[in-house]
């Protein structure tokens, strides 16, 4: 297998950003859940200053989502992913900080919150236009695949790993390990040996907005790129309507235990861990088209056990399990593969504008679904709520199918542009 034994570990500048994005990645999983576990332990933070917190959070993508890609396109990538690593860690490293001098405040952890936000914005977009620099677009797909492998280990590892560290040496503390990885990513970043495209001169450009404008135009005017946006958008949408009501609905409605819960959410990623192994040997075997239409469908028709968890025969843990692995599995195939197809078709000068575009379209959608999400479960329940989240996310793949996706039929992801 080419997650195995592939092209790209004989070559040492992907190697080097492997190795900085895997320790950030396990660095990262604790500040996801360090932060909220500071508000909740040290401050005691009510549900609503909860809920503000992670709204802050996720809020930057729709607020400068789409003037970050400009920003990415004008710029060298590299510096710009440096800067964020090592910005965030300065940023995160104040939360151990005050909490020592005994001076935080869970207002302050809202502007930690939002200035990690808009760094993660710029690191993960220009992430993104950065590999097809560094490697051979033609390894594009086998580089995703090994960074998704050590994200999908990250995600098993570091939920457990910080309820460890947090226990042992409190949740502020525990921050500093996330700080340490950003400044080992920033470090591997800097010794990678590579030659950027020159970005355009200032002479030539146009303004932020035109820009801007530029990157949704190359997304919305190729038929291949706004079938796969608008069905992973369409998807993000009702896919939030599971995520905000997943831990309610499994501890109150099906009766489970949070240590139970805690070995499902596992579960998914092994699922997305098995996702990024397969990836690139089912689009092979398949070709991309069938790869990302047949994903889609079955992992839509997978979550229909969610709804049907605890009626009649339907087993909850058993039915949680199996929908946890394999639809994980199936998305994260179809994520792998929609992601390397973009990095290939798009131009190298609008690739940054381009991702910023998919983020903004399939975050925004996100998070309105979460807000639906909680107004239509407060009307109709939460177990009917799951049902529309399922039914709206199997019907997202209509996209596909009523598009060039499977019609050009491309039978492997080097050939991408060509087609």
């Amino acid at each position: 297998m080419k997650i195995l034994f592939g092209e790209l570990w004989r070559q040492p500048e992907f190697l080097k950003l492997w190795l900085g994005q895997a320790v950030s990645e396990f660095g990262s999983r604790i500040s996801r859940e360090g932060l909220p576990l500071t508000a909740v332990l040290l401050l005691a933070a009510s549900p609503g200053q909860m809920g503000l917190l992670a709204a802050i959070g996720s809020a930057p993508v729709l607020v400068i989502g789409l003037l970050a890609g400009v920003w990415v396109d004008r710029l060298y990538r590299r510096p710009i992913l440096i800067i964020a690593d090592l910005g965030r860690a300065l940023v995160l490293s104040y939360v151990p900080v005050a909490a020592f001098v005994g001076i935080l405040h869970v207002e302050q952890l809202y502007i930690i919150a939002a200035l990690v936000g808009v760094l993660t914005v710029f690191f993960e977009i220009a992430d993104q236009a950065f590999m097809p620099v560094l490697i051979s677009r033609e390894y594009i797909l086998e580089g995703n695949s090994k960074r998704e492998t050590t994200a999908s280990l990250a995600e098993i590892v570091g939920p457990a790993l910080t309820g460890i560290l947090v226990q042992i040496l409190t949740a502020p503390i525990a921050i500093i390990i996330d700080c340490l990885s950003f400044v080992f990513s920033a470090v591997c970043l800097s010794s990678i040996k590579v030659i950027e495209p020159k970005p355009k001169p200032r002479v030539e450009r146009q303004s932020m907005v035109r820009e801007a404008k530029a990157g949704l135009g190359v997304i919305l005017s190729n038929p291949l790129l706004r079938a796969l946006t608008f069905c992973s958008a369409t998807r993000s949408f009702f896919g939030n309507f599971l995520a905000t009501l997943y831990v309610l609905y499994a501890i109150q409605t099906l009766g489970l235990t949070p240590a139970v819960l805690g070995v499902l959410i596992g579960m998914g990623g092994v699922g997305a861990l098995l996702g990024s192994v397969l990836a690139g040997p089912i689009a092979r075997r398949f070709g991309l088209g069938r790869t990302m239409l047949g994903s889609s469908l079955l992992a839509g028709f997978i979550s229909f056990l969610l709804p049907l968890a605890g009626t009649t025969i339907f087993w909850p843990v058993g039915c949680l399990a199996i929908s946890q692995l394999l639809a994980d599995m199936l998305m994260q195939v179809y994520d792998i593969n929609t992601l390397s197809l973009r990095q290939q078709l798009v131009p190298d000068e609008l690739l940054g504008r381009a991702n910023a575009t998919t983020h903004f379209l399939v975050g925004g959608l996100g998070a309105v679904g979460a807000l639906v999400a909680g107004v239509l479960a407060e009307n109709i329940g939460v177990r009917a709520t799951i049902w529309v989240s399922v039914v709206g996310m199997l019907l997202s793949a209509t996209w596909l199918i009523f598009s060039p996706v499977i019609t050009n039929q491309i039978t492997k992801p080097d050939l991408a542009l060509q087609k």
